[in-house]
């Protein structure tokens, strides 16, 4: 079961365990330049609106309706992260364009092992792109179908689908309370905390700028995942004007450039988690052109707004364990 509440997905499983519920949420954060050099993480600058597709049957693009799900929206050439939130562990598969943002391959509905097609929630607290190496993404980042910019177009050659897929499995229940409700194998897990120039209605998620950021290996071993039960929901993108058309709305104001965050001064993050092991990515996502370079090779020359910045400020965070040392 899915519901929205307060701009979150939140996939429950009752059926499963009282406490088989994930949070998330899709967060407005900073584009970064897309010049081949890595950054840490930029801020949330807040939740993306979410809404329902069937409450809008009457102006949503038509295949939406098949699709159901939700949708948000998003500026030309503005940034995302997805947010997880949730105690209870979850395998979650993401998808842009239903070409899977850890593999790089076609979407399919099973769990895969090696390579490792889906995300451990709540070790992974959130991701920001596309794995292209093991401490590295390319940060998600919205333009218009049809215009090759997109992950899905560069790797299948067509603009079928768009907008993100987003498929969560829970821990099986025996698993859960042999590993989180016995006192003495209990283990501390803290949640963390473009212009709006005409476009095709429909958005997809391109390769942007590089981020230093890891995706971790399954910590728990393939087997601890139920996967006679899942939930999938289908998040469609609408670009800043037809989301007005659409829901009689405004969208949220642009946001500021990573130029203008560095040059306010304020704070970066590094995340780490030194129990945990990375993904080495997905050498077909590696290979993808990012939104600078597409540019350039469609020869409409440089990216605006993609000076390399200089970030001094940066806060490191961890995943709140605490390590015992010796004595």
């Amino acid at each position: 079961m899915i519901v929205l509440q307060d701009d979150r997905l939140e996939f429950r499983f009752p059926e499963v365990h009282a406490k088989a519920r994930c949070s998330i949420s899709f967060m407005r954060t900073l584009r970064l330049p897309d010049d081949n050099r890595s950054y840490p993480l930029p801020p949330g600058l807040g939740h993306f609106p979410l809404h329902h597709v069937d409450d809008f049957g009457a102006t949503v693009p038509s295949a939406w309706m098949q699709h159901g799900g939700v949708f948000l929206p998003m500026y030309q050439a503005e940034a995302m992260w997805i947010n997880f939130s949730c105690h209870y562990p979850m395998a979650l598969k993401i998808a842009a364009g239903k070409v899977c943002a850890l593999t790089g391959e076609t979407w399919a509905p099973e769990l895969v092992p090696e390579p490792q097609n889906y995300l451990v929630v709540p070790d992974q607290p959130w991701l920001d792109g596309f794995c292209v190496g093991q401490d590295l993404i390319r940060q998600f980042v919205a333009m218009p179908l049809g215009e090759g910019y997109s992950a899905e177009e560069q790797l299948t050659g067509e603009a079928r689908y768009g907008g993100l897929q987003i498929l969560a499995y829970p821990m099986k229940a025996d698993v859960y309370k042999a590993r989180f409700e016995q006192p003495k194998l209990q283990r501390l897990y803290s949640p963390m905390m473009a212009e709006a120039a005409y476009a095709p209605p429909e958005m997809g998620l391109a390769p942007g700028g590089l981020m230093r950021q890891e995706v971790y290996e399954d910590n728990h071993g393939f087997e601890a995942w139920d996967t006679s039960v899942s939930s999938r929901c289908f998040v469609h993108i609408l670009n800043s004007v037809q989301y007005r058309t659409v829901t009689g709305n405004y969208p949220p104001s642009a946001p500021p450039s990573a130029a203008d965050y560095a040059e306010a001064g304020l704070p970066w993050f590094e995340y780490y988690a030194s129990d945990l092991a990375a993904l080495s990515g997905a050498a077909s996502l590696a290979g993808l052109d990012s939104i600078a370079a597409k540019k350039i090779k469609k020869g409409e020359g440089e990216w605006e707004d993609n000076e390399a910045i200089q970030s001094d400020r940066i806060v490191k965070l961890s995943n709140g364990q605490v390590r015992e040392g010796t004595f």
